[in-house]
């Protein structure tokens, strides 16, 4: 079982920066693959970044260049690092965690969620 806490949303004026958190409890963390997802009004989720335990990286091609995932298995904790922040990724964001790389990359899917923190992004 794996529990995960978001925190570090808020609101932010376009071109401004923002850090997520998302805590993890449990041993076994550095074994995930991490995810951070988000999800606008009236639309589906969407993978943003993605870090596998190995240290594979991916990004959604919306984000690229302005938003940086890492993660500190000696804290449990994955980061999302967004610059440049527009209205358009106004969002709540949910990290997510799955033993498997592509479950979360190619199935945009996790066996544990977190319960989202909201990012509001004002032009």
């Amino acid at each position: 079982q794996v529990q995960l806490v978001e925190s570090g949303g808020g609101l932010v004026q376009a071109g401004g920066s923002l850090r997520l958190s998302c805590a993890a409890s449990g041993r076994t963390f550095s074994s995930y693959a991490m995810g951070w997802f988000r999800q606008a009004p009236g639309k589906e989720r969407e993978l943003v970044a993605a870090k596998g335990s190995g240290g594979s990286t991916y990004y959604a091609d919306s984000v690229k260049g302005r938003f940086t995932i890492s993660r500190d298995n000696a804290k449990n904790t994955v980061y999302l690092q967004m610059n440049s922040l527009q209205p358009e990724d106004t969002a709540v964001y949910y990290c997510g965690a799955d033993p498997l790389t592509k479950t979360i990359v190619v199935l945009s899917r996790a066996q544990y969620w977190g319960q989202g923190t909201q990012v509001t992004v004002s032009s």
